[in-house]
């Protein structure tokens, strides 16, 4: 399930967030994509298979069962527990050598407590709560309920940070950093604050695997050094310093070329496809039996990663968007009858969109992959923009790069990740206004816009640069606490360690029955488009 937030909407939280497949014929759900729209219950207990950190287990939970939250929890204790070096190898920790309080002192403070007790450390049993609110009915506003009657159910996950115990010589790690897929704001501050936290624990062998996962295979590529000094002002620049590609070797092969540089950490900044490659690369790594400490950082602008408030990147994505929204309402507003129309990212999630449109408050139209809409007939899309045209005399329009898919042409072809590549929606939409309004004999200048890459390629903002900080950090010490498996974000405001399975069940989408959606519609004012 994801945090409860703005986004999600009244409705029995998505099977996906769950990693639940439903597949007791007696409860009959009605799907759109991967949430639930309405429910119709023949009884109270529902056969489900729940998803651990490696193989999926059949369960079954019982609402009739007066026990059944707590074997709810027990399972989801199960589910979201982290990997560790203990699972396979017989490891013995030692007493960190992280910390960051320079004088000590024998005396005690005068409350029993030794004053040279550093409070910085976190225990490995501290949890954050994901859902925060107690919602009273399936009906409430933003409301996410494991049955349907709504039950309050705790959901805890791992507490980020340094740990008293570690499970490595510092002087004896070889650490790797690689980085994964498109572009993103952010990734250099994350890289820079990787090497930094290493380095305070005492490692002097630091690389950079360049250009992703291909860094791994092609001999023409070596391992670049990192220390502090070379990587102190590359957080001043966008993209990234070790640069960036998508696909790349077999799992096998990358773990043999981690065994062959002797790569005790590897640190993997990427988004969901990335980071399957990271939890394929983790299993293998245990099943080889090699203390090896996978740790993932997720990236992608596109904010559609499972359970966390935001991925890094996302809010100068938003700030670059609206730049280019703001000169597109300037071309519009200063046309005879203009038409400003800006394409944003967003493969299958229109975060980027949405909250574009909300903080610049000039759009008339926001258009999302999770919406349908239609462009002709009574009620589309281009109806709607006569109507503007005719009250203002100019209208403007965002639509995310996935919205509308189903109105185009599809194409068969897939990049280098896997991904299907997206028909352009964003020139469809500018043709068919243009005929549109040819046809029925009122002029429009359309003014198009396509900022995808300066919104990626920028410095990250100060949001972005301090969540890159922090995720950065946090990436250094899940792998010293051993850890495995796992990425780091931030979930209900708190910073969590999360097994990667988790995250990477299914796509985080807007919700369109959201109250942030909401919020969206009633700034822009537009209809329903079908």
């Amino acid at each position: 399930m994801a945090v409860a937030s703005s986004t999600n909407a009244a409705r029995l939280i998505t099977a996906k967030e769950h990693g639940l497949n439903i597949f007791n014929e007696q409860t009959k759900y009605r799907f759109t994509k991967s949430r639930f729209t309405g429910y119709e219950r023949k009884n109270k207990k529902i056969s489900m298979v729940l998803s651990s950190n490696d193989v999926a287990v059949k369960t079954e939970i019982d609402f009739k069962d007066p026990n059944w939250k707590q074997k709810f929890q027990e399972d989801w204790d199960r589910r979201f527990s982290l990997p560790h070096l203990r699972d396979i190898l017989d490891v013995t920790p030692r007493p960190t050598t992280f910390s960051l309080k320079k004088s000590r002192f024998s005396q005690e403070d005068g409350n029993g407590v030794p004053a040279e007790m550093w409070n910085g450390y976190v225990n490995d049993d501290d949890r954050a709560l994901l859902k925060v609110i107690k919602f009273s009915s399936p009906d409430s506003a933003g409301a996410e309920c494991i049955d349907p009657d709504c039950s309050w159910v705790e959901q805890w996950v791992h507490r980020a940070g340094p740990r008293k115990k570690i499970y490595y010589e510092p002087g004896e790690v070889k650490a790797a950093i690689v980085t994964c897929g498109g572009l993103c704001p952010g990734l250099n501050d994350v890289i820079r604050q990787i090497v930094f936290t290493l380095e305070i624990y005492g490692v002097k062998n630091i690389v950079g695997i360049p250009f992703g996962y291909h860094g791994f295979f092609d001999k023409s590529l070596k391992e670049m050094p990192l220390s502090r000094r070379i990587v102190d002002n590359i957080n001043l620049a966008g993209g990234s310093f070790l640069g960036v590609s998508r696909g790349g070797a077999g799992t096998s092969e990358i773990v043999d070329s981690i065994q062959a540089r002797r790569i005790d950490m590897l640190f993997i900044l990427g988004g969901d496809g990335t980071h399957a490659g990271a939890n394929a690369i983790h299993n293998e790594c245990r099943k080889r039996k090699l203390k090896v400490s996978i740790v993932g950082v997720p990236k992608t602008i596109d904010n559609d990663i499972l359970l966390m408030d935001k991925t890094f990147g996302f809010d100068t994505a938003v700030e670059e968007a609206q730049r280019a929204i703001n000169s597109a309402y300037i071309e519009a507003h200063s046309a005879y009858h203009g038409i400003g129309l800006v394409k944003h990212m967003g493969r299958h999630s229109g975060f980027i969109a949405m909250h574009a449109s909300l903080s610049s408050g000039q759009i008339d139209i926001c258009l999302i992959p999770e919406v349908p809409f239609t462009l002709d007939g009574p009620n589309g899309v281009l109806r709607h923009l006569e109507r503007l045209i005719e009250k203002k005399g100019f209208a403007m329009v965002c639509v995310a790069e996935g919205a509308g898919q189903d109105l185009l042409q599809k194409s068969n072809a897939t990049d280098a990740s896997g991904n299907v590549v997206l028909s352009d929606i964003g020139v469809h939409i500018q043709q068919k206004i243009k005929k549109h309004f040819k046809e029925i004999g009122i002029p429009a200048d359309v003014k198009y816009i396509d900022p995808t890459y300066m919104v990626r390629a920028v410095r990250a903002n100060a949001s972005d640069a301090i969540l890159c900080t922090v995720l950065g950090q946090n990436a250094v010490h899940g792998a010293f606490a051993g850890f495995s498996g796992i990425t780091t974000g931030i979930c209900n405001t708190h910073y969590v360690y999360l097994p990667i399975p988790e995250v990477i069940a299914s796509t985080r989408r807007v919700d369109p029955n959201s109250r942030m959606w909401h919020r969206c519609l009633t700034s822009t004012g537009q209809p329903d488009f079908h």
